[in-house]
């Protein structure tokens, strides 16, 4: 369980397993959105969502609430926050490399919201059970995909 919580042991990084947790997030995304595009990166988040509530439930059982080396929560908030890059790459036909301003923005905005937890961020934060662990992140991840759309809408000149 330590192995699936820690990401493949990348929460034992020092400093900053978080956001190391979302950089392993990162390239895991890509061959996930190479391989079967936005649906298969969907399954995937909601499979290591709830492989990573067991687990983060199993590695806090006897002790601390929220280890920094768990980083699961992570990967999962990351992979949400790449929804619209996954979801427009497919509907356009094209690498999803190329919409890299959406991998930027993506990362910095989940791992602000992450850091900073506003509103219903740290609602889920204060449960103080895995649940609260996993879904902290989840709502993060939904935070940073709808600024990102809403930015990418302001570049396009959509939302002018």
């Amino acid at each position: 369980m330590r192995w699936i919580a820690s990401v493949g042991g990348v929460g034992y990084l020092r400093p900053a397993p978080g956001t190391w947790g979302s950089l392993a997030a990162l390239p895991l995304a890509y061959g996930i959105l190479l391989l079967g595009g936005f649906w298969l990166l969907l399954i995937a988040t909601v499979a290591a969502l709830a492989l990573g509530w067991y687990a983060t439930a199993e590695v806090t059982r006897d002790g601390e609430h929220d280890p920094s080396w768990v980083v699961v929560d992570e990967l999962v908030g990351q992979w949400i926050a790449l929804f619209p890059v996954g979801y427009g790459a497919g509907m356009m036909g094209v690498d999803p490399w190329r919409l890299w301003p959406g991998w930027v923005a993506g990362f910095v905005l989940f791992r602000l919201f992450d850091i900073w937890k506003p509103w219903l961020v740290g609602r889920m934060d204060a449960r103080g059970d895995a649940g609260g662990v996993m879904l902290d992140d989840v709502v993060a991840g939904i935070m940073a995909a709808v600024v990102s759309i809403l930015l990418a809408g302001l570049a396009h000149g959509v939302l002018m």
